[in-house]
Formats: C-alpha cells, structure tokens, sequence
C-alpha cells in the first residue's frame, strides 16, 4: 500500500482534504508532529466529512522515527526544487510519498540527501508552489495510475446501469 506522509502540516483543511483524498484512494497517511492544529480540530475533520473515520492514520513524534519504520522501501520527496517531475517516476505499491509543511516544504538537508528521489509538479516559473491538499492528489493519483489503480473501482454504478448493452 502507498504511504503518504506530511512533515508538520500547519493548515486542517489542507489535512482534511488530504485525508478525504487518501481515504478514497486507498492510501494510508502519516503525521509528522509538532501539527500546526490538534487532531480533532473541527476544521480537520469538516474538511474531511465523514471519510475520516474510515482514514488508515498514524501520527509520528518526529521524522526520524517516521523514516525509519520505511527502511528500504521506495521514498519520494515531493519538493519544488527538483529536476525530476512526478511523472517521471516510477511508482510502487511500496512506495512513501513525503510532503512538507505549507510554509517552508521538506527540510533542505533531507532533499540534499536524496537528489535522485526528489520529484516536483511543473508550473509556470512565477508560481511558488500549488496547495498541499492538490499536491498530494496529484501525486497520489498519478501513482495509482501507474500501477493500474489497484483496488478501486472504475465505472460508477450509475453509469454502468445507464448505458445501453
């Protein structure tokens, strides 16, 4: 299962949305403290409606010890700095997806550490960066599609039952 993992998000909604995201997707979501909001912020779980009980969560006191229960899996660092885009990377079902905090991104010395893991959305060179919660959908999906999207379902009910045989 695909690990994402956000180091000390400051903003609920962002978490909230995050965790919608990673609930319908299939993913499981990692917390790195200190949190910018507590837990059970009503903002969080708004913004994650009632997906948040269904939510796979772990919540780690620090990154170190985060990391380190990874330990030789594949680790991708989403950051603006990188080379390498999102899609040209080459997901698995064991992969760890980091994101840092809304203000400041990952720590610079993890980034230094892993050139070759780093991986940014393109835009256009005036945008700082996009919203974490559109950041990790993109990423996430972008991950599920490459592996065929394991475990979700493709037609709507709806829609299978509307069209004509």
């Amino acid at each position: 299962m695909i690990d994402i993992v956000l180091v000390e998000p400051e903003i609920p909604q962002n978490t909230g949305n995050i965790a919608r995201t990673c609930v319908a997707a299939g993913v499981r979501l990692h917390l790195i403290e200190p949190l910018g909001f507590k837990i059970d912020d009503r903002q969080v779980k708004r913004a994650g409606l009632d997906y948040w009980f269904d939510l796979d969560l772990t919540i780690w006191p620090d990154l170190d010890s985060c990391l380190r229960s990874f330990f030789g899996r594949s680790i991708y660092y989403a950051t603006t700095k990188a080379d390498k885009t999102y899609a040209d990377a080459t997901y698995s079902l064991d992969s760890v997806i980091l994101f840092g905090k809304e203000t400041k991104g990952l720590p610079e010395p993890l980034l230094l550490a892993h050139p070759e893991r780093c991986i940014r959305i393109p835009m256009i060179s005036s945008a700082r960066s996009l919203n974490l919660s559109n950041s990790a959908a993109i990423v996430i999906y972008e991950a599920l599609r490459q592996l065929g999207f394991p475990g979700l379902s493709g037609e709507s009910d709806f829609l299978a039952s509307q069209s004509p045989h």
